[in-house]
């Protein structure tokens, strides 16, 4: 696989995606942001933007959020897979914030990992969302990379790896944007597969 083809693919995957919003865009603060992204893992976009919404109408910043009872915060993000383990890394990730940041999100990879609920791939989605040269890896960057050949590797880290390689850095924040909308816009595998079947063929 060479650059030029990898990036004919990408633009051909742009155009098939429909336009909507997903769950790391457009929030107030770089907290919300991060907060909402946590959220987001394997829970649809649209659930999670609903559930973000209501769960920042009542804790707007980390300082409300640190100080919120666990209970509290069950409730509102119920609708999210995995809910109760979520509720507590937000919490313990809002009083890291708070002690360790001064309230500030840090924009470096390696702080980012160390807040409770933040891996790499969480961790990548927040840098490329503030506009970092960044990557993350998710199920639907992992599918179409190695559908594409784009790499053979099945570890996320290593796909990131070959991702970074492969496509020049300017592109990097735009890969997981464009490969969540289109696996969502095609949620059918066969649909999905005879559209990447064709793509595979540009050269």
């Amino acid at each position: 696989m060479n650059k030029k083809t990898a990036i004919k693919q990408l633009n051909l995957l742009n155009k098939h995606g429909r336009k909507m919003r997903l769950a790391a865009e457009s929030w107030s603060s770089q907290f919300q942001t991060l907060i909402s992204i946590i959220l987001s893992a394997r829970t649809r976009d649209e659930t999670t933007i609903k559930v973000a919404k209501e769960l920042f109408k009542k804790y707007p910043t980390s300082e409300k959020l640190s100080k919120a009872n666990l209970n509290d915060i069950e409730k509102i993000i119920k609708p999210v897979n995995f809910y109760k383990n979520k509720s507590k890394n937000i919490l313990n990730c809002s009083k890291d914030l708070v002690k360790e940041y001064h309230s500030k999100v840090p924009e470096s990879i390696d702080k980012l990992i160390k807040l409770p609920g933040v891996g790499r791939k969480t961790a990548n989605v927040f840098l490329a969302e503030k506009g970092q040269d960044a990557l993350g890896v998710d199920t639907h960057v992992y599918y179409i990379s190695r559908y594409l050949d784009w790499t053979k590797n099945k570890d996320p880290n290593k796909i990131e790896k070959d991702l970074v390689k492969l496509f020049p850095k300017n592109y990097w924040r735009k890969i997981n944007p464009v490969a969540v909308r289109f696996g969502k816009t095609y949620t059918s595998r066969r649909e999905k597969d005879k559209i990447l079947g064709e793509i595979k063929k540009i050269k």
